[in-house]
């Protein structure tokens, strides 16, 4: 079971987060969202930060704009997931590039569609070249 990391998760059902996180859930994937606030979303345990995360995910979701984002830097690169989707508008040039740099993945596309239309898988286990 892959195990993906949603920054920004949100327990408001009409956000994409929101909706990634029941798709994900459904799809069977190990889902670690992220929210300084919340303590649960449809019964998944929140973690308050990044640091609190307990293993390397497969996968991070961000759904937080690029100023949060590029904040958050060290902790993404301390993270180490192999892929990093960014979604539809949080998109971050200079975060994007220190991550390649490292070796993650870089996808910029919404994870909503990916996993309706059945591409989170082979996004997620391509290889860079």
């Amino acid at each position: 079971m892959k195990t993906v990391v949603i920054l920004g998760a949100s327990d408001k059902p009409e956000r994409y987060s929101n909706k990634a996180l029941l798709l994900l859930k459904e799809k069977g994937y190990d889902v670690v969202p992220v929210n300084p606030t919340l303590e649960t979303i449809e019964g998944i345990p929140v973690v308050h930060a990044l640091s609190d995360v307990a293993r390397h995910p497969d996968v991070l979701t961000v759904y937080v704009n690029p100023e949060r984002s590029a904040a958050l830097a060290d902790d993404i690169l301390a993270l180490s997931p192999r892929v990093a989707i960014f979604n539809p508008d949080t998109e971050n040039d200079a975060l994007e590039s220190r991550l390649a740099e490292a070796g993650i993945r870089i996808v910029r596309a919404c994870s909503v569609v990916l996993l309706t239309t059945d591409a989170f898988e082979p996004t997620v286990t391509q290889k860079t070249v």
